[in-house]
């Protein structure tokens, strides 16, 4: 065999490899591991809801433990791929429920036309999905979590149809979208200023009429950066690791996340602008619970607690954490484990709701 014959069929070999090793990362098999537990569950596939496939997650200890059902934000910012390393907990006292929104994360189809996706549509997913879950685990009650803007989602679902729920949680709750970004506003600029950093300062100046004017928002790398998103995890990093090194998400999905979050977010932040949820739902018919971090300026406090007082509810709560920001369930797991046990575990309470 000649040189230049050896020297091909070496770089063949080597385009087969790198060909293997793409295909692996794109399209390995995804799944999340088992719980060990007799009657655990734990389930990471497909399903139909309301006419479209998404992608659920269902994880627990004891598969007749009370549902609780998780609604992500961003939009578009599914949490599948690093939540398990916070809800070890909960999956002691909860069956807890993850999806991808459509559009979202492994529920995103490329190809497909997401201009006209709304938060009407995205509440009717919910709404279907609650039913399918609850045919699935043979009970008739849900709790309801929203984090961040999937608050909006879970807001308008629990008011369009509270019999489906029996409780509401809003973490990282959203009240006047237009009141939040100036909280963040002055809160950045603050600690801006307190750093000297000219650079953060000027930026900000120069972005102040168009956040005043309700047509940007207060950028978010900022908010993060002076601790008004996390101050006791990396959410970044949550997101690097799991896409890596966990198993819910292969390469095609973690495309998937990306191009949902291009092609969905800004019209449904936009849709939240232009309808305040203190103007869509001034009443719940279900108990009704804010989590907010005290540090919280991604959704701010003081946003979430004018909502509150203008909310009519039957029971409601609002709880600050003291320690954290916008990831109350994350950054004091204990803290909210204790909590929701606290509030949902006892036999007269789950009576109740």
């Amino acid at each position: 065999m000649t040189g230049k014959r050896k020297r091909l069929k070496k770089r063949w070999a080597w385009a087969a490899i790198s060909i293997f090793i793409v295909a692996a990362v794109l399209f390995h098999p995804t799944w999340t591991p088992s719980l060990k537990s007799e009657n655990s569950i734990s389930i990471l596939e497909s399903m139909i809801v309301n006419g479209a496939e998404h992608t659920v997650m269902i994880r627990g200890e004891n598969r007749d433990n009370p549902i609780l059902l998780f609604v992500h934000g961003g939009p578009g910012s599914s949490e599948i791929p690093y939540v398990r390393k916070y809800q070890d907990l909960l999956e002691q006292q909860f069956t807890i429920v993850h999806y991808d929104q459509r559009g979202s994360g492994k529920s995103y189809r490329f190809f497909e036309d997401y201009t006209k996706l709304t938060t009407d549509l995205l509440v009717d997913d919910l709404l279907a999905l609650t039913e399918q879950v609850k045919e699935r685990l043979k009970q008739e009650k849900v709790i309801l979590a929203g984090h961040s803007f999937g608050t909006y989602i879970g807001m308008k679902a629990a008011a369009k149809s509270p019999e489906s729920f029996a409780a509401y949680i809003g973490i990282g709750q959203v009240g006047d979208h237009h009141a939040s970004e100036l909280d963040s506003f002055a809160y950045v600029l603050e600690q801006a200023r307190a750093a000297d950093a000219e650079t953060d300062i000027d930026k900000l100046e120069q972005l102040r009429p168009q956040i005043e004017g309700g047509e940007k928002m207060t950028p978010r790398s900022l908010i993060r950066k002076y601790g008004g998103a996390a101050r006791l995890i990396d959410d970044n990093r949550d997101y690097y690791e799991g896409f890596l090194l966990n198993p819910e998400y292969n390469g095609l999905d973690v495309l998937r996340y990306l191009r949902g979050i291009a092609e969905t977010q800004s019209g449904l932040l936009e849709e939240e602008s232009a309808h305040p949820l203190p103007d869509v739902v001034r009443e719940l018919a279900i108990p009704c619970y804010f989590v907010m971090g005290v540090h919280d300026y991604m959704t701010s406090v003081k946003a979430a607690q004018s909502y509150f007082e203008l909310l009519d509810a039957p029971k409601k709560e609002f709880i600050v954490f003291e320690h954290s920001a916008h990831y109350p369930q994350f950054e004091e797991k204990e803290r909210f484990a204790e909590w929701m046990a606290d509030t949902f575990l006892e036999t007269e309470r789950i009576e109740e709701l």
